[in-house]
């Protein structure tokens, strides 16, 4: 126990019990966070007997280019890592979203309003003349037996004749086939665009196999339903896909193609092996004069690509013979992955200027920040309005005018979505986050590492989603409409402001205002290190970002993560004081105080400025209680000359917005020149709603400005400054006024 027997200071005064209301900010997270255990540890790394399950596909497609659609038949190695016996195994079927039965249609709300376009109509109301979901032909063992299974919704549960013990292993096959959506109808994360100048289709294919679900240590089988919104999470694998296709198809998908002698000309398997080892521009494989003869030959042949991928958590593939295709070598580390684009001639010239580029740039940034870029490729396909992810390929809007014109917005969105959908590789295709359920932890995660690279490699454009300024509009809004980052993403109203940009927000803030960048960049490595090809969870995040820092951040978390308070500190008042230079006479001194030479607590700086000058305090010998115990004593006189000619400023926060920050002070003094100040967040503390603080300058104060380069997310900042300038916008006049 620590006992203190006396408290010495000028101005320390105890708070008026009314001001102080306790709301816990600054309490530990450990009663909302899940428990420590053998597999997740308290510091957030995996626990000594972490697992997880394994789930690899060996499979054959065939894409129907006549009749749109897809069928295919594949087999499914399980592999239970768990310690658990398994009666049954799930599986997703993420197509049956767009059945006419499916729980998304009948669970949207809308209402009817006059002058409504058509399209939203059919699509409100499913009126479109098309079947969508899935057929399952056959769910059989590995010797042809048929198993037991049963769908619902978006979900397949398989029942196993023999109980799956820990350690063991399970094959079946299943055989099915679905119909490709329109995505210019019916939306959706894949499906195909239709050209009619040419007659075309690129097709854009995920979700396109019944998929494991995951089975881990927190809640065992996640097989929630999926309602369109809240994406995957799945188990890693190894995958050997056969795509069938029109002979005249140019292919790309997740993992790298090992037949380039059957599908490629001898032009283009000499193009892509030159493109391997090319680093300072891309290669084209596959030219546009070639995509355009292609367009008009359509041939009725087919050729079936084989693609191979280790250690990823999905598929997909885009397939087209409108395709042009490029690629450059990137240098990561002591590997060599490829950076590829494919792209129709009407994202041309932007697409074959811009595209590969992006991916090389957001490889390596991305490996900068959390670990080498582990896989052999990363591919970027020009699709209209879609940014979407999965493992070494995504599909990206962006496209220019008819002319190939294209002005900044348009560059500038499709750089974003490039990096973004690309940076998924690394949040949550290798950092595996159940996406489901925490939808922050990839889109808001990967957004932030977006901003970083934007910033870095194209600082010549204006990047706003991320930055603290951004969000405000959104922070100021209707709270009735706003959830917590810990939502699940199928209860969020506004995912993409919440689950991306307030996310992201809030870790630019961490990072560059909390905890700094040095910390903040190494204990983000750390955590992309421990969770590489792993499952984490929230808890593991949070963890991991405190135990690899020692910044105690609970309050940020709760804060930012669990409410939906923002952040709005008014600077209600600075007084000035100076030292009384009279000489004291220790025997008069209660006199004196009763006379009332001390301030009172309003009398000082009256105007809400300093134009009266400053008000004076006294400071008085110390009376030898003070001391306690202690035989020694201090130099009073010293004590009093250093303070001759400071200038001590008292100045008054007060948190309107629930949300508490550090405190970033701008002193701007008479001669011009400036300082500042950085208070961490605990000084809210003891008071989460009022702050006192006192500041001694050598140098007179004109101006002070909290949070000068709105670096916070305050929502006001006309209350940030002093003295008050009567101006619409007082943050910026003062500012501008201070420059």
């Amino acid at each position: 126990m620590f006992l203190l027997l006396f408290s010495v200071g000028v101005f320390a005064q105890e708070q008026p019990k009314s001001e102080i209301k306790w709301q816990g900010k600054f309490e530990q997270l450990d009663q909302m966070l899940p428990t420590p255990n053998e597999y997740r540890s308290g510091s957030g790394s995996p626990g000594p007997k972490y697992w997880q399950q394994q789930a690899d596909y060996d499979m054959a497609v065939e894409l129907n280019d006549q009749n749109q659609s897809i069928s295919g038949k594949e087999t499914i190695t399980y592999t239970n890592n768990s310690p658990d016996v398994l009666k049954y195994l799930w599986l997703q079927l993420d197509q049956n979203l767009l059945e006419k039965e499916s729980n998304t249609f009948k669970t949207q709300t809308n209402s009817i309003r006059d002058s409504v376009a058509a399209k939203s109509m059919a699509g409100q109301f499913n009126l479109y003349d098309w079947e969508g979901g899935y057929k399952v032909k056959s769910v059989t063992d590995i010797s042809g037996k048929p198993l037991s299974f049963t769908i619902n919704k978006t979900m397949m549960r398989v029942d196993l004749p023999t109980p799956l013990k820990s350690g063991g292993k399970v094959s079946f096959n299943i055989e099915w086939s679905y119909n490709v959506n329109d995505r210019n109808l019916y939306g959706g994360r894949s499906g195909m665009e239709f050209f009619p100048e040419d007659g075309n289709y690129v097709y854009t294919i995920a979700q396109f196999f019944p998929r494991m679900c995951v089975y881990d240590d927190v809640v065992g089988w996640q097989n929630k339903q999926f309602l369109g919104r809240s994406e995957f999470t799945l188990p890693f694998g190894n995958y050997k896909v056969s795509i069938t296709v029109p002979a005249d198809h140019i292919v790309g998908a997740t993992g790298m193609l090992k037949n380039p002698q059957q599908v490629l000309s001898k032009a283009e398997i000499e193009r892509f092996e030159k493109a391997k080892n090319t680093f300072d521009k891309p290669v084209i494989i596959s030219t546009q004069a070639e995509a355009i003869a292609r367009e008009k030959t359509k041939s009725t042949d087919k050729k079936t690509w084989q693609f191979e991928a280790t250690n990823v958590r999905d598929f997909a593939f885009a397939s087209s013979r409108k395709f042009i295709w490029d690629a450059m070598a990137v240098k990561i580390g002591d590997k060599t992955p490829l950076a590829m684009s494919y792209y129709p001639k009407e994202g041309n010239p932007l697409w074959e200027k811009e595209s590969t580029i992006a991916v090389k740039n957001t490889l390596e940034v991305y490996s900068k920040y959390t670990i080498d870029y582990p896989y052999p490729q990363a591919t970027s396909v020009h699709a209209a309005s879609i940014g979407m992810e999965y493992p070494m390929i995504c599909f990206n809007f962006g496209r220019p005018k008819k002319d190939g014109s294209y002005d900044n917005a348009t560059l500038q969105r499709m750089l974003g979505v490039v990096i973004h959908e690309v940076g998924h590789n690394f949040f949550p295709m290798i950092i595996n986050n159940d996406e489901r359920q925490t939808t922050w932890m990839d889109e808001g995660i990967d957004s932030f590492v977006q901003l970083l690279t934007e910033l870095e490699r194209y600082p010549q454009l204006d990047w706003s989603r991320g930055k603290p300024a951004g969000i405000v509009p959104y922070m100021k809004g209707d709270k009735t409409m706003m959830r917590p980052l810990m939502t699940g993403g199928e209860q969020v109203v506004m995912a993409g402001s919440e689950q991306y940009a307030k996310a992201a927000t809030g870790l630019f803030i961490l990072r560059e205002t909390v905890m700094g960048k040095d910390l903040f960049d190494k204990a983000f490595k750390e955590y992309a290190q421990r969770w590489a090809f792993k499952h984490p969870k929230p808890a593991d995040f949070f963890r991991t970002m405190e135990d690899a820092s020692a910044v105690d951040l609970d309050w940020f978390w709760r804060g930012w993560f669990y409410t939906t308070d923002n952040v709005d500190m008014s600077l209600d008042n600075v007084k000035w004081y100076k030292l009384r230079t009279e000489k004291v006479n220790l025997e008069n001194k209660e006199k004196k105080v009763a006379k009332g030479d001390l301030p009172k607590e309003g009398d000082a700086n009256k105007p809400g400025d300093f134009s009266k000058g400053p008000d004076y305090f006294t400071v008085l010998p110390t009376d030898n209680r003070m001391y306690g115990e202690f035989a020694n004593r201090i130099d009073d006189k010293a004590v009093m000359a250093k303070m001759e000619n400071k200038n001590f400023y008292e100045i008054t926060l007060t948190n309107k917005g629930g949300l508490v920050m550090p405190v970033i002070i701008e002193w701007t003094f008479k001669d011009g020149s400036k300082e500042i100040e950085r208070l961490p967040a605990e000084i809210w503390r003891i008071n989460e709603n009022k702050v006192t603080k006192v500041f001694a300058k050598d140098k007179e104060v004109a101006s002070v400005v909290v949070d000068p380069q709105k670096e916070t997310a305050d929502i006001t900042m006309d209350d940030n400054v002093f003295p008050r300038v009567a101006q619409p916008n007082k943050f910026d006049e003062l500012k501008k006024k201070s420059n």
